[in-house]
Order: structure tokens, then sequence, then C-alpha cells
């Protein structure tokens, strides 16, 4: 590998042979189940959310097949009433934590350390914990669920249904705690992303020149560092109705159950955005790719991203309309719901005219995800729009109209992203090319039975057919359409299946990749496909946006620093003395070098202090006393933790190596032409 991060043959130079040999050994996982234990690589890490998060919507799917085979006609009875109420709560809590967060957060633990340059995430261990968290948690709710005990008021779980009285047992305690814990795990992300991203860039990459996904992964992070301690709380607060008898949402005791609602969806629709700027930024990055065109309106598009992230912690009373607040607060909030679609237009236009100005050579099945979720989107944020008035809101509301706009908005706006980063990227974690032939069937089968699916459903929410209803008499016309929209279901689900052959082969015997198939700008594809244990060999030093572009439109020839003007310090960091662990570390806004930072390696603590918090957790379900015994084996769990180890170097010797880190060394900030 080069001096810039390119890929080199290691049977090239010794030097370079020799020290890819020695920081391969340094940052390598350790072989087998002690590895699988221990591993605290940040692709490792990465790779295991979105694996895991995928199976958890494989099987959210298999949930809504079932949901819809019940409504195909009046009165069948695939589903009970209570099988249905706890099909439907699962299929929405395993969608929106245990599928799309996660996977986004994986995605981002394991491409944003590429993209940036730096060789880790800032919290190795706390990244692997969080894993953990997120495994046990999402194991618990199906085991629940399996063994009978699955919640059944919906993903949202309003009180008064909820409380003791209604729900004596113990399937809302299962997704108070699990959610709860889910929680820890996105945090624990967020913190991760936030640190890795202000201060881990490689030298000359200004916040100016962060790649668009960086930008919404960073603005998504610490919305959820906002957003989610909210839901939190508030879970606690049932919990602790049911378990100790308080009345926080208990109208009899002083309560308020509007609370829950307010506290819920003060989470519940920036979450709708934490999960919607990831995907912005995954196209952000396609359609350049593909039109090898760097995308219009960059600085537009950053601001964009920033105002939807603020604007959408102003929006979370329209899914209260009818609950009868004033009308001067609601007047307000629908003002807000309409504003937002002001920057999510910004971005519209800038992808389309990113397009009309570049040369689209292919359209491969990553593109084709990229446009088809621009199609649809548009047409989510239509209904976004119309039900963000109060009069049509009244109407349309707890109707199938409501359904039909979030599966366009969630599934059109966030599912069609996460499958064009599947293909897109899905070299860069194995090396391997997805089959683009069965890619262009899955879409067109995956487009057709969404739309045959949820396209029906405005109109049987028109004609009145109401959500969250296992079934329904004949005769009131909406027996046709429900048996097309079921339809498109199976469609849907076959599609599936489809990628996830697709997947599954092209692992094992796909086509080789290369280090950047698709002829992409930014770092991640500098390095080999997969990359080495340690992603760059040297960091490489930045001179522009589109970094991997060394000639065309938007960048200039020697972007990407090979040799010039490198302090000698910095390649130091491929002379790491084995066993330690070194980063890079830079000033937040101009990534000025500040000097090195030594990361720990592999551990067991992360696994056994997610397994004590879940003693505490889990315990909670069946007795408080619980509790106190998993505190104190966490407590256990972070004495080992934070346990000195011996390091490589001394003490001394690092610190002296810190300090010989100048903290002005990075190159002078060569503007391309895009960033005058």
């Amino acid at each position: 590998m080069t001096a810039s991060g390119a890929p080199v043959s290691f049977g090239g130079t010794d030097r370079d042979q020799a020290r890819h040999e020695r920081l391969s050994r340094i940052w390598a996982p350790p072989p087998g189940v002690l590895g699988f234990f221990t591993a605290v690589n940040h692709r490792a890490v990465g790779l295991r959310f979105m694996v895991t998060a995928f199976v958890f919507f494989l099987l959210a799917g298999a949930l809504a097949v079932a949901m819809r085979l019940q409504l195909t006609l009046p009165l069948l009875e695939v589903l009970s009433a209570e099988a249905y109420n706890q099909a439907f709560t699962m299929h929405g809590s395993v969608m929106m934590f245990l599928f799309v967060v996660p996977f986004v957060e994986g995605l981002a633990i394991y491409l944003v350390p590429l993209m940036i340059g730096a060789r880790e995430m800032a919290f190795p261990r706390l990244n692997a914990f969080g894993y953990w968290v997120f495994l046990v948690a999402g194991i618990s709710l199906f085991v629940a669920y399996l063994s009978g005990g699955a919640p059944d008021s919906g993903w949202y779980n309003y009180p008064p249904l909820t409380s003791r009285a209604f729900r004596p047992g113990t399937g809302i305690d299962f997704w108070v705690t699990m959610i709860t814990f889910l929680e820890v795990s996105a945090l624990v992300a967020a913190v991760e992303i936030v640190v890795t991203i202000l201060k881990h860039r490689a030298p000359g990459l200004t916040l100016s020149r962060l790649p668009i996904f960086v930008w919404a992964m960073l603005a998504t992070a610490l919305m959820i560092i906002f957003a989610m301690p909210a839901l939190v709380l508030t879970s606690l607060m049932l919990g602790l109705d049911r378990w100790t008898g308080t009345h926080f949402f208990n109208a009899a005791g002083g309560g308020d159950p509007f609370l829950w609602q307010h506290l819920f969806w003060f989470f519940g629709h920036p979450d709708v955005y934490i999960m919607l700027l990831p995907a912005i930024g995954v196209v952000s990055m396609i359609i350049p790719a593909f039109v090898r065109r760097a995308l219009a309106g960059y600085t537009l598009v950053v601001v964009s991203i920033v105002i939807i992230a603020l604007l959408s912690f102003g929006v979370w009373v329209h899914h209260m309309y009818t609950v009868g607040l004033a009308m001067v607060g609601l007047n307000f909030f629908a003002a807000a719901s309409m504003m937002i679609t002001i920057p999510s237009a910004i971005q519209i236009f800038a992808w389309i005219t990113t397009i009309w100005n570049g040369r689209m050579e292919r359209i491969s099945t990553p593109m084709l995800y990229a446009l088809g979720f621009i199609v649809l989107f548009i047409m989510g944020g239509i209904t976004g729009i119309m039900i963000a008035a109060v009069p049509f809101n009244w109407q349309v509301h707890d109707t199938h109209f409501i359904v039909a706009h979030f599966h366009y908005t969630l599934i059109g706006g966030v599912v069609f992203p996460i499958f064009a980063a599947i293909y897109f990227w899905f070299p860069k974690f194995t090396g391997r090319m997805l089959d683009d032939r069965l890619g262009r069937w899955q879409f067109w089968l995956f487009v057709i039975g969404f739309n045959v699916t949820f396209l029906l459903m405005h109109v049987t929410g028109l004609e009145g057919m109401p959500r969250r209803v296992y079934t329904y008499f004949p005769g009131l016309g909406w027996d046709v359409w429900n048996v097309i929209s079921t339809v498109g279901a199976l469609v849907m689900g076959l599609s599936v299946l489809i990628l996830l052959w697709n997947v599954v082969q092209s692992w094992r015997s796909g086509a080789a990749a290369g280090p950047d198939p698709w002829g992409a700008e930014s770092l991640e594809w500098a390095t080999t496909s997969p990359p080495a244990n340690y992603n760059f060999l040297d960091v490489p030093i930045v001179r522009s946006r589109s970094p991997l572009w060394s000639v065309g439109p938007g960048s200039k020839q020697g972007a990407l620093d090979d040799s010039e003007a490198r302090p000698p310090w910095l390649d130091e960091l491929a002379e790491t003395p084995e066993p330690l662990r070194e980063n890079i570390v830079t000033s937040v806004l101009t990534a000025e070098p500040e000097g090195r930072v030594v990361l720990p390696g592999p551990s067991p603590w992360p696994f056994w202090l997610a397994m004590a918090l879940s003693v505490a957790f889990l315990g909670a379900v069946w007795t408080l006393l619980l509790v106190p015994v998993g505190l104190a084996l966490a407590f256990v769990a972070l004495v080992g933790w934070h346990w000195p180890a011996r390091s490589g170097r001394r003490p001394e010797e690092h610190e002296a190596a810190t300090e010989e880190a100048p903290t002005d060394s990075a190159p002078d900030a060569t503007e391309d032409e895009g960033e005058r």
C-alpha cells in the first residue's frame, strides 16, 4: 500500500511487505471461538450488526406476510385476534428497533473509519459491548414471543392499555426492558460515531470535505444522543408503573397517559429521520459513483441534513392531532411538519441535478435502488404533507392510509437505500460482487410487490378500513383490494428470498471485485477489498472531496497526497511495535494532526459486561431482586475491563511520541474548484 493508502501488491518492496505482516498481526482478531467473543475490530462488529439486523428483518417480514394472509379475505382465521395483536406489535418493534437503526449503525461502524482514513473506531471495546447488548435484547424479545409472552399492544404501547390492570402478563414487561436495553446499544454506537468522526480523520479531511454519508451519520448519531434518552426514561416510567405501583401514566393516581405519548413521540418522530438521514447519505454516495460527477450542491445538502435533524424534534405532535390538544398548538406542529419537506426537496434536486449533469454509463442494481428511492420517497413525502394538515389527518387517522404512508416513507425511504447499500458495498465487505442479473430481478419484483401492496392501502384507508384490526365483515368494499395487497406482499417476500440467495452464493463464489469496482470517489475504495486488518498501511493525506478522482470535474490531480510534505512521525504509525494498536488524532474542524492514541485490543469483558447487565434488565421481568445482582456482576466486569494491561511501548515512550506530533503539520489546504 502506498503512502496515500492506495492498494499495492505486498509482493512489492520488502519494507512494505514487512510492515503489512506486522500490522496484520497487531490488528488481527484472535482465531476460533475465542476470537468471536473477544473481537473488537470495527469491521467485524459492523458486519455482525448488519447480519444480525438482517436476520431480524427476515423474521419481521415473515410476521408481515402472516398479517397480510389474515387480512386477505373477510373473517379469515389464519391468526386469532390475540396472535394478530402480537404479530403487528412484534413486526413494528422489530423493524423500528431491531432492524433499521442497528443496520445503519453497523454500516457506519464498518464504513466510517474507512471513509475518514482511520484504522479503528474511537472506543473499540465499547463498540463490541453495544453489539452484545443488541444481540441479547433481540433474542430475548423473540424468545418471549415464541414462549407466549410477546407484547401485544403495538410498537408504541400506549397506556393505560399497557397497565398491569389491562395487560397482566409479562409481554409488556419484556418489551419495556428490552427496548430500554436496546437504546443502551444505540446510544453506545452513537457516541462511538461522533467521537470517531470528529477526532480520528485523516490529515486534510476537513469538515468541508467529509463524504455526505459521514455527515449524515454524524447528524444521526447526535440525534440519537438527544432523542433516545426520552424513550429510555419513558419505558422506565412504564416499568415502574407496572412493577412498583407508581402512577406516572395512571390518571386515577394523578398521572397522565398523554405524558407517554408526548415523551414517546418526542423520540418517535426524530427516529424516523434517524433512519432516513443515513439513507440520504447512502444515495448521495451511490449516485456520483454511477454518473461520474461530484454531488451537486454539496454545501446545501449538508445544511439540509442539519436542518432536518433540528426540525425533526419539533414535529412529534402531528401523531397526536386527535387527542384534543389546543388548535393553536396543532397549527404550530402542522407548519413544522410541512417545513421539513423543504430541506428534503433540496436533497432531491441535488440528486436530480447530479444525474442530469453527469454521464451515466451503466445502471447497475445499486443505482436502480437509488432511483427507486427517489421516486418512492417523493410519493411518501406527498402523503406526508397531506396528513400534516389537521383536517385531513382527522379523517384518515388510524386507517390504512396511515399504514400506506409510513410504509412508503420507511420502506421506500429506508429499506430501498439499505438494499442499495448492500449491493454497493458488498464488494468492499467480501471482495466479491453480487450477481447483477439476480439483483435486477430482485429489484423489479420488490418494486412491483411493494407498490401493489401499499399503493392500494391508500384506497382502503380512504374508504374507512381501520388499522390494527385483525378481520372485517364482507360487503364493505375492501375485499378485492386486500386480495391484491396480499399478492403484492408475497411478491415482496419472493424478492427478499432472491436477495438472500444472491448474498449467500456471491459470498461463497461471486466474481472477484477488486479494490474499487464502481470507480467511486471516497477513501474506503482506496484500500483492498475486504480491507486489511489495519485498514491503511500509511495514513492518507486528503486534498479534495473526491480524493480518488485524480482528474475530472470537481477534483484535482494529486487529491490524495502520496509522499510530498509527509511528516516523518506520520509514517511511524506503520512502524508500530507489537502489540500496540495506534490511531491518529486530529483536530475537530480542520483535521490537523494532534498526536496518536493507543487503542485497546481484543477483550472478553464487553461480552461479560453485556451478560451482567442482561441479568439486571431481564431479571426485572420476574423480580427486582435480580437487578442489584446484575449490577454487582456488571461492577466485576467493569473492573476487569479497566484493569491495567501491559503495553508494547512504555508509557513515557508513547508520551514522547505523541509530543513529537506537531499540531501544524497538515499540508496546506488546496481547495478544489467545488470548495471555493
